[in-house]
């Protein structure tokens, strides 16, 4: 349980770096839901919430990425290099194997 506790403060600091409000939105929700969760006695139960919390983990740094509004109609894309993956070419006729 501590170890995915860590992972997650570890995950949430690089996907939310530079940015404060979401470092500690994150952080508070984090410590919350172990908080809330910490007298749990159901091996069932508590196998269930490690499984939730090492999918949001998962979600966490795979899916998010940052934005800033640089204009009123703008939006900057700030993607982690673990994020960026190779391109694909498209081909209008595929090749047989």
């Amino acid at each position: 349980v501590l170890k995915l506790f860590k992972l997650l403060h570890r995950t949430r600091q690089e996907v939310f770096k530079n940015d404060t409000k979401a470092l500690e939105a994150a952080r508070q929700k984090i410590n919350e839901e172990f908080r809330n969760n910490r007298d749990e006695t159901s091996e069932e139960k508590i196998n269930e919430l490690l499984k939730t919390a090492s999918d949001v983990e998962v979600i966490l740094r795979t899916s998010v990425i940052q934005a800033i509004h640089t204009d009123s109609d703008k939006i900057l894309l700030i993607p982690r290099k673990d994020l960026l993956q190779d391109n694909t070419p498209y081909l209008d006729k595929p090749t047989k194997k």
